[in-house]
């Protein structure tokens, strides 16, 4: 018997990793942006880290709800269409099959190979064949709402509580807008950096994307904080 050696495709990571590189990624955002906002408008340092401890416990929980609710939605469509196949399989057998063998075909296999491969899968496990080949619904791609709120919430508190540590040992004024947009850069490209490693992509291009994002994120809300700062 041949032995298989174990493969570790980086793509079934992608469930976990989106969620978790967005959550911290909009956390260190968010909350650096928002403290670059109450400092350019406000001079003490109470009310600047209590606009930042809000923004992360709110950030957070609408991080949880939003993953939760979006990636719920995605599992009721799948949830829908393999009902919808599985009537189909009971149903009309016969133009499931049809239907399975052409997707071969169309893959570039012949009429005879494709219809005796489509005659073993739907042996095997019809609604399975089908969800894959017809639905592209695999393993790796299936919602998982629960995983990705937590993963969310969890990462977007991490990521919010680095600039909020920053922004309380700097000294008020200039020194901390500074200091909390250059650390917030410098977190952004760490995060990048990861993810890229994480998910076997060039890490390079995701660092220059998220600190340039970042940048100007923050960049605007600092300008806004600014312009309100001096309205007030």
């Amino acid at each position: 018997m041949r032995n298989v050696h174990p493969e570790l495709h980086l793509v079934e990571r992608i469930g976990w990793l989106r969620a978790a590189v967005l959550g911290a990624n909009d956390g260190i955002v968010s909350t650096a942006s928002l403290i670059l906002g109450v400092a350019a408008a406000a001079q003490g340092r109470s009310e600047i880290m209590l606009a930042g401890v809000a923004g992360l416990v709110a950030g957070a929980m609408s991080m949880a709800a939003g993953e939760y609710v979006s990636v719920s939605s995605q599992a009721d469509t799948e949830a829908a269409d393999l009902a919808r196949e599985r009537a189909e399989l009971a149903s009309s057998p016969e133009a499931e099959f049809d239907e399975l063998s052409g997707i071969y075909q169309q893959r570039g296999v012949s009429k005879e190979t494709a219809d005796e491969v489509a005659r073993q899968m739907m042996e095997h496990d019809a609604l399975g064949a089908h969800a894959r080949d017809e639905l592209s619904i695999t393993h790796v791609t299936t919602a998982r709402p629960i995983q990705a709120a937590l993963t969310s919430a969890a990462t977007f508190t991490v990521g919010a509580a680095l600039p909020l540590l920053v922004a309380s040992v700097l000294p008020l004024g200039r020194p901390l807008a500074s200091g909390v947009a250059l650390a917030s850069l410098i977190f952004l490209a760490g995060l990048g950096a990861i993810g890229a490693k994480a998910g076997g992509a060039q890490v390079t291009k995701a660092v220059v994307r998220v600190t340039f994002w970042g940048a100007a994120a923050m960049a605007v809300t600092a300008g806004i904080g600014s312009l309100i700062g001096t309205v007030v």
